[in-house]
């Protein structure tokens, strides 16, 4: 059954995205060469219990993964792109992390992901990385009243395609609120005008993600860890929105300071 929100329980969904826009934006400054992905984890539990939020990762066991998922962030580096398992690894300079986070504060989930470059960035990298971050903006300006859940995907596939991305459909955005996975898979490519009519109140997680080589995927031995299959750089962009009827809501915004690609901008800027 797929549920539509009031006013309210969205205002309740943007606290949490707050949340986890905010404590993005701490990991993505904490990613250094020399930070261990592990800080990043502990630096994540510390902020959940801080807050008084529950994560939507610890014991997570859906049917794909080997759970329970026992950590609170997912943190996929180089040709990881989803769900990677956070372990002791020292980051590298040049290093590309995705960081994929989801709580429930007060009953109501929120999901984003977000990509940077460690150190110093190739530029190859910082364009897979825009292209996640401008398929996830197109997806969301046709996330309004009317439209169809097949123009989402369109959206994301034509950027895609744009850049010469191929897209894989084996994961992508899903519906969101009173639990992590709601009704309702949003495939990363599509035909627009297709599928469920948005209305007021639905609240999904887009999230377009990008291998530079293939659309292909294989699974770490973890259970858990998804990689391009050619070995190829990744990056994976998301937002949980609230269709309204002014249009798209953001609830997971980051703070300006972290705003999608400033960092990577600004160390193109510096080379």
């Amino acid at each position: 059954m797929i549920e539509h929100k009031s006013p309210a329980d969205i205002e309740c969904m943007y606290i949490t995205g707050q949340f986890v826009g905010q404590v993005l934006a701490e990991l993505a400054d904490l990613a250094a060469v020399g930070v261990n992905l592990l800080d990043l984890e502990h630096h994540a539990r510390r902020r959940i219990k801080e807050r008084g939020a529950q994560s939507c990762y610890w014991d997570y066991a859906p049917s794909f993964g080997r759970g329970p998922f026992r950590n609170v962030v997912c943190l996929s580096v180089n040709d990881a792109v989803l769900h990677g398992l956070p372990h002791r690894y020292a980051l590298r300079d040049g290093d590309l992390l995705t960081m994929d986070m989801a709580v429930m504060i007060d009953g109501w989930a929120a999901d984003s992901a977000y990509s940077v470059v460690v150190g110093t960035p190739a530029e190859e990298d910082l364009r897979l990385i825009e292209a996640t971050e401008v398929a996830l903006e197109a997806a969301i300006k046709v996330t309004r009243p009317g439209n169809r859940l097949g123009d989402i995907s369109a959206a994301i596939g034509g950027v895609a395609a744009e850049y010469g991305y191929s897209v894989n459909l084996e994961f992508g955005g899903h519906g969101i609120g009173r639990t992590m996975h709601e009704e309702l898979h949003i495939p990363n490519d599509g035909r627009p005008g297709r599928g469920w009519k948005l209305r007021p109140g639905l609240t999904i997680a887009i999230e377009p993600w990008l291998a530079a080589g293939t659309n292909n995927i294989v699974v770490d031995p973890d259970g858990w860890t998804i990689r391009s299959a050619d070995g190829s750089r990744t990056a994976h962009s998301e937002h949980t929105v609230a269709v309204t009827e002014d249009g798209p809501r953001v609830l997971t915004q980051r703070p300006e300071k972290a705003v999608p690609g400033a960092k990577q901008e600004a160390s193109r800027k510096g080379r």
